[in-house]
């Protein structure tokens, strides 16, 4: 065996910055050092290293990767040992395609839990957003069971042990209910960042016991984190039987899709709140460790400060991804806006996008639907941009989404998605508006029937609370399907 050195370099600032690496023997065995911490989730497995690392290659020719986040390009090389207890050197420089936080979009992952089986939670921690080059990083505490998740042990708030000036490292809340089994159709689970106070309950129903009642719900938790001054992200695509009555009761600050890595990539709810109004800004994160390179872009205007990237969200002035970068505008204004056009003029918008793999389609989708779909050359196609008219009837919103089959080293296939820009055409309602709403219609409606026939709760008054509230929301929906 020899001995492989390597150090991991930022060539643009000469610091060494830690990464994920892999060492892949002569005979395809993965090496790494004795007490290497290993990444989880899909795809091929790599170890983190604070930017240098240390360990035995046997003879022959041994392939190193190394990644950071997603705005550099891997590397690979390959180095030579021929000595028994020899020594090789290697000296790697990690360059970017890309700079984001230059042009005032810095990256985020908002949903991050470590299970009950992890035993070095303050070693990943440490590891994870500088390894994924993420500005903001939200771990969270949560409830389900007796389960004792390791992230449970931090205290809310920023956690200056692992923050710096690039780095926000900071604990929030899940906020939870699911039905049975602690799976099934329940009210939903939703993200609290930059509150002060648990708000409890932290989760209610199966969750917690077979007698736990399905109550309070989850709007009532939203009040209180928002009293807070906090930000209210729902997450798993929209799913719960709440997450529409939320939303139109105007609980929610934005939508997380796709945490985790497991979820189909799918926008159908969150298409259907914005074809009813709804404003809703786009967020993810990895929700199981970090699993996936899944993160929320927010523009600050400048450089990184923690108020900014959530004012950011709260505006809308975001896209999310698994690595491309993607911009978008509407006559001129970022996702987020409101642009005022007269129902049967035209809005002129513009897409421009790059990435470390290629891009195969780029798809502009208004009200829910794609009216332009561009399919690039999938063997070198790392930039481009659009620039097309697009016909305005009713009141809307217009996003833009790319995909490619091409898979990064989580196996996971590349995609990104801008929020919306919402059209306000003074007013004109469209069908897609009415044909969205009556779906919720009849969500909001079978939602009230478990309430009332399933639903467990200690008095008359819970469950005539929850029914109040379910409907509140259809009421709103109601209005729109007319």
């Amino acid at each position: 065996m020899a001995k492989l050195s390597g150090k991991i370099i930022d060539p643009s600032t000469g610091a060494t910055v830690q990464a994920r690496v892999q060492v892949l023997s002569p005979n395809g065995i993965q090496f790494a050092p004795a007490d290497a911490m290993w990444k989880v989730g899909t795809g091929e497995p790599f170890f983190y290293s604070n930017g240098d690392f240390s360990l035995e290659v046997p003879r022959g020719q041994s392939r190193i990767t190394v990644e950071r986040g997603t705005e550099y390009r891997p590397w690979t090389g390959t180095v030579y040992a021929d000595d028994i207890g020899g020594t090789v050197a290697l000296d790697i420089e990690l360059e970017r395609w890309a700079d984001l936080p230059d042009r005032g979009w810095h990256p985020g992952n908002t949903h991050i839990h470590y299970d009950e089986k992890e035993e070095k939670p303050d070693e990943r921690l440490g590891y994870d957003s500088r390894v994924e080059d993420l500005r903001m990083t939200a771990i969270s505490i949560l409830r389900r069971w007796d389960l004792n998740y390791a992230t449970n042990k931090y205290p809310l708030g920023v956690l200056n042990d692992y923050t710096d000036t690039h780095h926000h490292v900071q604990v929030g809340e899940e906020n939870r209910h699911n039905d049975k089994d602690g799976w099934s159709r329940g009210y939903g689970h939703v993200m609290f960042l930059n509150i002060r106070n648990v708000v409890d309950p932290i989760s209610r129903g199966a969750l917690i016991d077979t007698f736990d009642p399905d109550y309070p719900p989850l709007s009532w938790a939203c009040d209180d984190a928002r009293s807070q001054d906090g930000l209210v992200i729902w997450c798993h695509n929209g799913q719960g039987m709440e997450a529409p009555v939320a939303a139109a009761l105007g609980k929610v600050d934005a939508i997380n899709l796709f945490d985790p890595y497991w979820n189909d990539v799918e926008y159908d709810i969150w298409y259907r709140m914005l074809n009813c109004g709804i404003k809703m800004p786009a967020s993810t994160g990895s929700d199981w460790f970090v699993c996936s390179a899944n993160r929320i872009y927010s523009q600050t205007g400048g450089a990184f400060s923690y108020d900014d990237w959530l004012a950011g969200i709260k505006r809308g002035e975001t896209f999310i991804t698994n690595g491309p970068a993607i911009s978008m505008s509407v006559d001129g204004a970022p996702p987020g806006s409101t642009v005022s056009v007269s129902a049967g003029d035209t809005t002129h918008m513009r897409v421009d996008w790059s990435s470390h793999y290629a891009v195969e389609t780029v798809e502009i989708v208004q009200d829910g639907a794609v009216i332009k779909r561009v399919s690039t050359d999938a063997s070198n196609a790392t930039a481009g941009s659009i620039e097309t008219d697009i016909a305005v009837s009713a009141d809307g919103w217009i996003a833009t989404r790319l995909g490619s089959s091409k898979r990064d080293s989580f196996a996971q296939a590349l995609w990104a998605h801008t929020s919306a820009v919402y059209i306000d055409a003074g007013g004109a309602k469209s069908d897609v508006q009415a044909a969205s709403a009556a779906l919720f219609v009849q969500d909001i409606e079978a939602s009230m029937d478990w309430v009332r026939t399933k639903g467990r709760f200690y008095t008359d008054a819970q469950r005539a609370d929850v029914v109040d509230l379910f409907g509140q929301g259809l009421d709103v929906y109601k209005d729109l399907a007319r």
